[in-house]
């Protein structure tokens, strides 16, 4: 198992991840540090434990939002789904009813 040094809020943590995501696991770990040190530049120092469990929050916050925003949109589709599926019905419905007309049709102008 790969191991990958990474640095938070000044402090050095080595991490064991999966085969091939030592680039992702280094990439989040940075997001982290600059969320850490945005929110230190606007808070000024309220102490290292504080500002990452505020950073954490903002993570969840922001994880929580994109979660409702895909449950929204998940039931947008089956909605549409469903209106779609109910149109087909429909079309199906007056293209067989077409075809009976025409059919009756065309024995009526046979005759």
């Amino acid at each position: 198992m790969p191991h990958v040094s990474v640095t938070i809020a000044g402090k050095s943590y080595r991490m064991a991840c999966g085969e091939g995501e030592e680039s992702h696991l280094e990439a989040l770990a940075h997001d982290l540090d600059k969320r850490i040190a945005d929110m230190r530049g606007a808070f000024g120092e309220i102490g290292d434990m504080r500002l990452q469990v505020m950073a954490a929050l903002t993570l969840v916050d922001e994880l929580q939002e994109a979660r409702r925003r895909i449950a929204d949109m998940e039931r947008d589709a089956a909605r549409e789904a469903g209106e779609q599926a109910r149109l087909a019905a429909g079309v199906g419905v007056a293209a067989e009813r077409i075809d009976r007309l025409a059919r009756a049709l065309s024995g009526h102008s046979g005759g």
